[in-house]
């Protein structure tokens, strides 16, 4: 029998990325064949974001696209999106099956169901999620980004999150070290622990994130392990500490800031004062001066004067940060947010993110200057173009050689010479 070809297209943020790979692994044997999304395929699935409506926009976008590779194709929209707004995707052309986040891990069943007819639209019934579905990605084979918690409890206001996906959970430190061991065992060097709010992981089981990093370098053979965004207040001294006086703990923190303003941040409903975030910042560049720090920050909050935003820069110039992820306020509906007044003209938006991603930039060619000439470890990945392969630093810094195949998924130590035009440094092997 003629397999049928399947495709994925994700969006969004880590976390999605680890769910897409576990759920592609039940196609991977049987009457399937896995393909890219840019090709034609018979099941189109694509795992959505509802972080922004510019994220909605993509994935209404990836749909046309799928209709117009293959017109008979179904397509199958999974994830935050389909969570929040069913009806809205169930109208469109090709759409016949919607599951949300408990829902999606179910994907299989559902298309391979002896009574299912192309067409007929499928859902199942899109509860709120309250089962831990653990997930990793280990589609080239050198990083896996490794789903640690899922849900988040904070309902700021800006935010949608916690109604797509729930409460805050996580399994256990035991459960989650044989997850952990199994990537490891799969030749896999790095991993990237991902989450809704990783920092909360464990507290429903009266465990903590730092017991959760205690565990992986005591009972897990990884070499490199990475930790993705933690919000400032559950960033404890501890932890960072932790990472600092462990090599095997890559010097690389996403924190999220969201503003300088204090007045904002209550507004936003925030857990902590900009105090607690310069604190964890000025901490971790004690420790280790060649730490990547990022943070993510939203402009155009309801509200937020010309004051405000002037004191949000001034803040970050001040600030050892290495990049920023720039984000404009996006109404979610059913958030506190998008019930306030004062909202923000987008030409003020743009005008104020035009100037944040600005100061990033010389943020990050700051941090550039800073590590050149300087040695780190690279893992060197499969991607290659024009004759050059790839990898990243321990301090989250892109780098390129001439191609080799015997060094793919390897750790080299290198010295970091020249910046080309995309921000990617050349370097001399050790």
């Amino acid at each position: 029998m003629k397999k049928q070809k399947i495709a994925f297209n994700t969006f969004g943020c880590k976390l999605n990325f680890a769910e897409t790979s576990a759920i592609a692994r039940k196609f991977q044997e049987g009457e399937f064949e896995t393909v890219e999304f840019k090709e034609t395929a018979d099941i189109y699935v694509i795992h959505t974001c509802t972080v922004t409506a510019q994220a909605e926009r993509k994935c209404k976008a990836a749909i046309r696209q799928a209709m117009k590779r293959n017109p008979e194709a179904s397509v199958a929209v999974i994830g935050c999106y389909s969570q929040l707004k069913p009806d809205e995707l169930k109208k469109i052309k090709g759409v016949d099956i919607v599951l949300g986040n408990s829902e999606k891990y179910s994907l299989y069943d559902v298309i391979t169901a002896p009574d299912r007819k192309k067409n007929d639209f499928a859902d199942s019934g899109l509860k709120t999620s309250h089962h831990f579905e653990p997930g990793f990605s280990v589609n080239d084979r050198t990083r896996s980004f490794f789903k640690v918690q899922d849900g988040c409890d904070y309902f700021c206001s800006f935010c949608a999150i916690p109604f797509a996906r729930g409460r805050s959970r996580s399994a256990t430190i035991a459960d989650t070290l044989k997850v952990a061991g199994q990537i490891s065992s799969s030749g896999i060097r790095e991993i990237v622990l991902t989450g809704v709010n990783i920092g909360d992981f464990g507290r429903f089981n009266g465990e903590t994130f730092l017991g959760l990093l205690q565990g992986l370098l005591k009972e897990v053979d990884i070499e490199r392990i990475r930790i993705s965004s933690v919000e400032p207040e559950l960033l404890n001294n501890e932890i960072i500490k932790l990472v600092a006086d462990n090599p095997r703990f890559m010097p690389h923190f996403h924190i999220p800031l969201q503003s300088g303003s204090n007045r904002i941040l209550a507004l936003m409903k925030r857990k902590y004062k900009r105090e607690v975030f310069s604190e964890r910042v000025n901490l971790i560049r004690d420790l280790m001066p060649d730490a990547f720090i990022a943070a993510d920050v939203i402009i155009g909050f309801p509200g937020e004067t010309e004051e405000d935003f002037e004191d949000t820069c001034h803040f970050i110039s001040s600030l050892p940060l290495s990049s920023l992820h720039v984000f404009t306020y996006s109404v979610r509906p059913g958030t506190k947010a998008a019930e306030m007044d004062n909202q923000i003209p987008e030409s003020e938006k743009q005008k104020r993110s035009k100037k944040l991603h600005q100061l990033s930039e010389i943020k990050k060619m700051d941090f550039y200057q800073q590590n050149r000439d300087t040695v780190h470890p690279v893992l060197w990945e499969s991607d290659t173009d024009q004759g050059y392969m790839f990898g990243f630093t321990d301090n989250y810094i892109r780098c390129k050689k001439l191609y080799s195949a015997e060094h793919v998924n390897t750790v080299e130590s290198v010295r970091l010479t020249e910046i080309d035009s995309e921000g990617v440094f050349s370097t001399i092997a050790l």
